[in-house]
């Protein structure tokens, strides 16, 4: 199977290395024998959504984020028709913010979103870190991730993770996280997500084969190390929870 992504924005969203959720996917697919092709996306370049199986944008300061949705302000119409046809999104990081509404800015000011979902982003004038243990109803396996952001939300109806036993969530409060709707998928945990969460990693694969109306292989690709460091992580996580 050929499967065609495009990544938007990889010099201007990348913050954490947000790139390597892209291409552990595509290791991921290609393991499963399709041919994988990432095309770039970069302010003022056209976008093929036609075509594309896949489309993914990382993490940014708050400013590049802004800078991000100037321009992808154009793409709206076309990421709304694709995702009511089923294409699978990945946004990670502050780039989730500009999937809603709008964004508030800690001085004010405001800016709106592509307005795929109604919540809203307002940014804090302070900073929440700190490691995220949550649930997601996608598999029973814990999601895994490192929150830093400024951006409270609010009014997300589909949450990616139902509930956070460690961290918080999308309200910088203990409660839901990210967002989930058809085949979109969107989080503010970074490390990257991906690479961190090799069952979030399977299901979004599994998203791209459905909209082909195929399902994944029986024999799907492992990669140890990933399993590894995920079970040593969400072990340690869990243990902080007790």
């Amino acid at each position: 199977m050929d499967v065609h992504m495009l990544h938007f924005y990889p010099d201007l969203m990348n913050l954490y290395g947000s790139c390597a959720n892209l291409l552990a996917l595509g290791r991921y697919l290609t393991a499963l024998g399709c041919t994988v092709t990432m095309n770039p996306v970069r302010p003022g370049d056209a976008a093929d959504f036609t075509h594309a199986d896949f489309l993914y944008m990382g993490a940014g300061t708050e400013r590049r984020a802004e800078a991000a949705m100037t321009d992808f302000a154009r793409f709206a119409p076309e990421l709304k028709a694709a995702v009511s046809d089923g294409m699978a999104v990945l946004f990670a990081g502050t780039a989730m913010e500009l999937l809603g509404k709008e964004i508030r800015r800690a001085d004010g000011g405001a800016y709106a979103g592509t307005g795929l979902a109604d919540f809203r982003t307002e940014r804090q004038k302070t900073r929440t870190v700190g490691d995220v243990y949550g649930r997601t109803a996608l598999f029973p396996e814990p999601v895994v991730g490192f929150l830093n952001t400024c951006g409270k939300m609010a009014g997300v109806e589909t949450p990616l993770l139902e509930s956070t036993e460690l961290g918080v969530g999308n309200s910088l409060t203990p409660g839901p996280e990210g967002f989930h709707w058809k085949n979109v998928f969107a989080s503010q945990l970074t490390g990257p997500l991906l690479v961190k969460n090799p069952k979030l990693l399977e299901t979004v694969a599994a998203a791209i084969y459905a909209r082909r109306g195929q399902t994944l292989p029986a024999e799907r690709p492992r990669d140890e190390w990933a399993e590894k460091a995920y079970a040593v992580t969400e072990e340690q996580l869990r243990l902080r929870i007790k």
